[in-house]
């Protein structure tokens, strides 16, 4: 159900940007948006895991530098069966945890000082595991292609509102919709396409769960891990990086209350620990290999 809720979402996307390139830019501006922001979105990709590590000056360590983290990982890689990634340790005292990298053969996987200090062993396999699912299900991948088509509709109505300023579309262009269509396009469609992609975040991150569930070998891993997170993330409040980055963590370490849910990158961590907690009770959990 979520992998056929990523499709539709960007497939929304697919149709906003083409309506709004029709009525803002016309095919010209369209496609002229579209590969700006995909020149942009390529890069950002190709080169994810060195600028996020380096924005929070994880440090590589080795199986002898951090034998239990390194073994859980381990052990998680062949029940996913994928290759082993880089393994990093955040100074920072926040708890929490994130995947990157442009593919699996290219992955790293990255953990706070404070969540090794705050989960025992099985809780941080489960949220160990749940970064490996990012991982297998090329979430980087997914949220970069999002963020392609939400960069194109921004730049079309920033196009579209420097256009006005400046005397408007000329004559000749006869493609796009009439002023009040462009008006509502520059105004609603950012936001729009803001939406659909916290949505895909979202989507992403209930697979990432069930993924932690099946290689960790049981969903209470996990549900008791976030339980853990969300208590101390109003404890310990991340240090540094970017809300731009919220995505890549288990919880969003920079969200807020109010209005702010509503364009949060992840879903409710008590709706997150309810499905956790249903898949044990169902029997759903994958079983550890013998």
């Amino acid at each position: 159900m979520n992998r056929l809720k990523t499709l539709v979402l960007l497939a929304a996307m697919t149709a906003l940007i083409l309506a709004v390139g029709q009525m803002l830019g016309g095919r010209g501006g369209m496609m002229l948006a579209l590969i700006f922001a995909a020149v942009m979105n390529l890069g950002s990709y190709w080169f994810s895991d060195r600028i996020v590590l380096a924005m929070y000056h994880a440090q590589p360590v080795t199986e002898s530098e951090a034998p239990e983290v390194y073994g859980i990982v381990a052990e998680l890689v062949q029940r996913a069966n994928l290759p082993m990634p880089k393994v990093y340790i955040i100074p920072e005292e926040a708890p929490n945890a994130f995947a990157t990298g442009r593919n699996p053969e290219h992955a790293a996987v990255a953990v706070t000082q404070g969540i090794l200090r705050i989960l025992d062993r099985n809780e941080l396999s489960g949220v160990l595991a749940h970064e490996l699912g990012h991982v297998q299900h090329r979430d980087t991948l997914i949220m970069a292609i999002a963020a392609t088509f939400a960069g194109a509709i921004s730049h079309l109505a920033t196009m579209a509102m420097w256009g006005g300023m400046l005397g408007g579309r000329s004559s000749d262009d006869d493609e796009g919709g009439g002023p009040i269509a462009g008006l509502v396009a520059m105004i609603v469609a950012p936001f729009a396409a803001m939406l659909i992609q916290m949505a895909i975040s979202r989507s992403r991150e209930y697979l990432a769960d069930e993924a932690g569930a099946q290689f960790s070998g049981n969903p209470i891993f996990l549900a008791n891990a976030l339980r853990k997170l969300e208590a101390w993330k109003q404890e310990i409040p991340m240090q540094s990086g970017s809300p731009a980055t919220a995505h890549l963590f288990i919880v969003n370490p920079f969200s807020g209350g109010g209005m702010a849910k509503l364009f949060s990158t992840h879903p409710s961590t008590e709706e997150r620990i309810a499905r956790l907690e249903a898949m044990a009770v169902g029997g759903q959990q994958a079983l550890r290999p013998s």
